[in-house]
């Protein structure tokens, strides 16, 4: 008489159970990697709107006077707030440029953004 040969219900149960850790692990490194591609992409974007404020103080006819501004834009189809804040040097003749920028609708984050830059006097 031929004995049956296959897998045990335990040996089924632990290999189900590896699985399930298995792909548990995968869907959490989806998610992570996920997320950090949304942050970046998001960081990128701030980016670009913190220098395209840069370049418009540089580009403007006016030398900036001390205070702070701040403003709303579109990027990506996405609304952006800046903030820009001029402050005298030691130098006369150079301000000191700092622009942040968030996401418009996360008011009480901290920045995705922020750049620094120096004016001199034209």
């Amino acid at each position: 008489m031929k004995r049956a040969r296959g897998f045990t219900l335990l040996e089924v149960l632990v290999a189900l159970a590896i699985l399930g850790i298995a792909l548990g692990a995968l869907l959490k490194t989806g998610a992570s990697n996920t997320a950090n591609a949304v942050y970046l992409r998001d960081k990128t974007i701030a980016h670009w709107v913190a220098m395209n404020q840069v370049a418009e103080v540089q580009l403007s006819a006016d030398w900036p006077g001390a205070g702070t501004r701040r403003g709303k834009v579109e990027m990506a189809g996405q609304p952006w707030e800046w903030t820009t804040k001029v402050t005298e040097t030691f130098d006369k003749n150079v301000r000191r440029l700092d622009v942040e920028v968030r996401a418009a609708d996360d008011e009480r984050s901290a920045p995705l953004d922020a750049v620094t830059a120096f004016l001199p006097k034209p």
